[in-house]
């Protein structure tokens, strides 16, 4: 079956960095699209960034596009979707999952910003920024 196992979260310092990933097995990597996602406690979970499936295309929102960075390995094999993030603040603090859906297109529709569109998700790794 479908896994998605993040890792890579923890305890930073605000202006801090972190690499978050996200290793996929179970499906055929190069046909899903790769999303990061993001739940902070008492409230919805908020899109952070998407990347197409041939890597040529991502997305972000407007709070992170600065400083937040998605990628992924599709050469290597190893199946694995990435977040740098870069200058942490105290409100980036949540757990973070990332999220596969199939998705064939090249462009990055506005409907995968909504958690409904995506097929699979992780477990999540939280991220604590204190203030």
């Amino acid at each position: 079956q479908v896994q998605l196992v993040e890792s890579g979260g923890g305890l930073v310092q605000a202006g801090g960095s972190l690499r978050l990933s996200c290793a996929a097995s179970g499906l055929t990597f190069t046909d899903y699209a790769m999303a990061w996602f993001r739940q902070a406690p008492g409230k919805d979970r908020e899109f952070v960034a998407a990347i197409n499936r041939n890597a040529d295309s991502t997305s972000y929102a407007r709070s992170v596009e600065d400083r937040f960075t998605i990628s992924r390995d599709n050469v290597n094999v190893k199946n694995t979707a990435y977040l740098r993030m870069n200058n942490l603040k105290p409100e980036d603090t949540a757990v973070y999952y990332c999220a596969a859906a199939l998705y064939d297109k090249s462009y990055l529709d506005y409907a995968l910003r909504f958690p409904s569109f995506w097929d699979y998700w992780g477990q999540g790794t939280p991220v604590t920024v204190p203030s």
